[in-house]
């Protein structure tokens, strides 16, 4: 039976109080989307409050986030994702946190998402997450008690690419400081290269050029 990966959205499309739009960035879920399908893998998508997931990221250069956006089932899929609530971690073998700075404002605090997330990695599975999607780490916890990143290799979107790009008095809280506060060994790369890790089925990347180094990671830790 083929695998079946569970990509989860940010529904935040609000860039604090910037005016300006946000979402979940195209790129970080076009680009491992091909690499899961060339491997076999079944596709879907969950929001944090389900329905139209907004987007952010297209600049239209892209072959392969073009070639996503343009298919139908893609698109139907995007316009009408369930919440967690309406799915259950039996179903899949892999959650990926897609990044986009909304990710800052309602992944951390979507107690569904994370239980699901949990779930998911408590049956076998694996957790990825890439940039900002992350911030679904921040407060997942097992059934122990303990946090997922707790002692683990974890990357995300650095203190210093936040600082680069501006907004780092923008969003609610440093990802990187938040992360290392939960116990995660964070490790990074010069800002905006390549950087992923995989730890004990916990697969994590550091920025867009990471996201289907992501998803290579986690079909190698699944296969194996």
């Amino acid at each position: 039976m083929a695998k079946k990966v569970l990509f989860a959205l940010t529904s935040h499309d609000q860039l604090g109080d910037t005016g300006r739009k946000t979402g979940f960035y195209v790129p970080e879920v076009a680009h491992p989307a091909e690499v899961f399908r060339t491997a076999g893998y079944e596709i879907a998508y969950v929001s944090v409050r389900g329905g139209s997931a907004p987007q952010d990221g297209i600049t239209g250069d892209d072959t392969v986030v073009s070639a996503f956006l343009d298919d139908q089932a893609t698109a139907d899929a995007l316009a009408s994702t369930p919440t967690p609530k309406e799915l259950s971690a039996e179903d899949f073998d892999v959650i990926y946190f897609a990044g986009g700075h909304g990710t800052m404002w309602d992944f951390p605090d979507s107690a569904e998402l994370t239980e699901l997330a949990a779930g998911i990695y408590e049956r076998g599975g694996v957790v990825a997450a890439v940039c900002h999607g992350p911030a679904g780490l921040v407060n997942l916890k097992l059934s122990d008690g303990s946090y997922l990143v707790d002692g683990k290799q974890v990357a995300s979107f650095t203190d210093d690419e936040e600082s680069a790009v501006g907004l780092t008095d923008v969003v609610p809280f440093l990802l990187q400081s938040k992360l290392e506060e939960r116990g995660a060994k964070f490790t990074k790369a010069p800002n905006f290269t390549e950087h992923a890790v995989a730890d004990t089925r916990l697969v994590t990347g550091q920025n867009p050029a990471s996201a289907a180094k992501v998803a290579q990671l986690t079909v190698a830790a699944l296969a194996g």
